[in-house]
């Protein structure tokens, strides 16, 4: 496989809508760009959901060395999830290892094929998941997801943290509302993390029911596209 850039959407918080964003910048570059979504919440995978992917399951290629699996694909973006592998209301009770072994599995016998850029969809939290992404793929830079709140603000933090302790370069983070309130009030997570951009609330995403006009008004595509150039 050959994948130009690697970006990850984390958040320690859950509920900040990093997935739906996930989601919004693969569809904002997906009509120009080669793009493909690794949803690496093994415990809580949504992406198959968002995509309304709840009923298909992944389909396993044969190849001369190896056993691939074959990546769902929605609106030309190429989506490996443990989401369409489990059954829809089945948890994943997985220690560590399991958990690290499934990311692996996920990244390297996946047919990702020639990609422009991969979004990784991070879990909530700091712990087997960051450790297992750094190791196994080389993090172009990860983007985090905040909200205003406080407790949002404080957990983001100690994903920044993990992120320099494991040394993935970090881009910034994008403000993000989930629910209806005055979003004019600037981001703080770090004097050292630039604020990307903010999203106010709108059931358009909660509903992911959006068309391209809409996702150009976000100016994902800006950003992305001086990445993937930069």
């Amino acid at each position: 496989m050959t994948i130009k850039k690697i970006i990850a959407i984390a958040s320690a918080k859950g509920g900040v809508g990093k997935s739906s964003i996930t989601a919004m910048s693969a569809l904002s570059l997906a009509d120009t760009y080669k793009v493909g979504i690794l949803d690496a919440d093994i415990y809580g995978p949504n992406q198959h959901l968002l995509f309304g992917f709840e009923d298909h399951k992944h389909e396993i290629v044969e190849t001369p060395s190896q056993k691939l699996l074959k990546p769902l694909i929605v609106n030309n973006i190429k989506i490996a999830s443990m989401g369409p592998i489990l059954n829809n209301n089945k948890a994943a009770i997985w220690r560590g290892p399991m958990l690290s072994n499934a990311i692996k599995q996920l990244i390297h016998k996946t047919e990702w094929g020639e990609l422009d850029i991969l979004f990784v969809d991070m879990p909530p939290g700091t712990g087997d998941a960051y450790i297992t992404i750094a190791n196994e793929l080389n993090i172009d830079g990860v983007i985090f997801i905040s909200t205003n709140n406080k407790l949002s603000i404080h957990d983001t933090i100690k994903s920044i943290n993990t992120c320099k302790k494991l040394k993935i370069p970090i881009i910034g983070a994008i403000q993000n509302s989930t629910y209806p309130h005055n979003n004019d009030e600037k981001l703080v997570l770090s004097h050292q993390i630039q604020q990307i951009t903010s999203i106010d609330f709108n059931e358009k995403i909660y509903n992911m029911n959006f068309n391209n006009t809409f996702l150009e008004s976000l100016n994902l595509k800006e950003i992305y596209e001086n990445i993937i150039h930069g």
